[in-house]
């Protein structure tokens, strides 16, 4: 499997809009959500395709869409919900579930609080949603998770990594695909990202 960096110029543009200290709240959730929806597309690119026979005002013809059971979509709550609605303005059939992990202030180790996912998880392409990849340990957690739930086909999305979580969780989940809108240059001593755009969750809800 891969990293992959998504390098367009709106996606690199409403990123660094991101950043900036003076957007608010209410700009900053729909930068998400616009920044996820251009993610998007990258991020559905493998879903599997069927034939079926439509009727256009001249013709009949056999076209391809989506199958029915292919997406379910996986926020790590609270900050991964600000990329779910991007995602489902694209394919607004996808399932989605839940996952709920707050890292400990001291140990600066995720604790998972709720898991709810769609029974048929194992059928599904899921793409796990979080703004921020900073230590890995969230994104590992979330993944095991989904795994021991008989997830098989899982993809990562983030808007900024830092290298120590990229590295984390590429060797515990080397067979998931990792998209990231900006690579950081690190994590500070409190395990934020620099120069990063501070805390995702507070910053999409207006919270300290």
């Amino acid at each position: 499997m891969g990293v992959f960096v998504i390098d367009h110029p709106l996606i690199k543009h409403k990123t660094a809009m991101l950043r900036d200290k003076s957007t608010n709240v209410r700009d900053f959730r729909i930068l998400v959500k616009e920044v996820s929806m251009l993610m998007g597309y990258e991020l559905t690119k493998g879903l599997a395709l069927e034939t079926v026979e439509i009727e256009t005002p001249l013709d009949t013809m056999q076209a391809e869409m989506l199958t029915n059971t292919d997406l379910a979509i996986v926020p790590i709550l609270r900050a991964g919900l600000g990329m779910a609605d991007g995602i489902l303005e694209l394919v607004p059939n996808a399932k989605v579930g839940h996952i709920g992990l707050y890292r400990d202030h001291d140990t600066h180790m995720p604790v998972e609080y709720y898991c709810k996912l769609p029974p048929d998880i194992h059928e599904r392409t899921v793409i796990v949603l979080d703004p921020m990849l900073a230590t890995g340990g969230s994104a590992v957690a979330a993944i095991n998770l989904i795994k021991k739930r008989g997830g098989k086909k899982i993809v990562y999305a983030c808007i900024i990594a830092a290298p120590e979580g990229l590295k984390v969780l590429n060797d515990a989940h080397g067979d998931v695909d990792i998209y990231i809108a900006a690579l950081d240059q690190r994590l500070n001593s409190d395990k934020y990202i620099v120069p990063g755009l501070g805390d995702a969750g507070d910053r999409l809800y207006g919270t300290r």
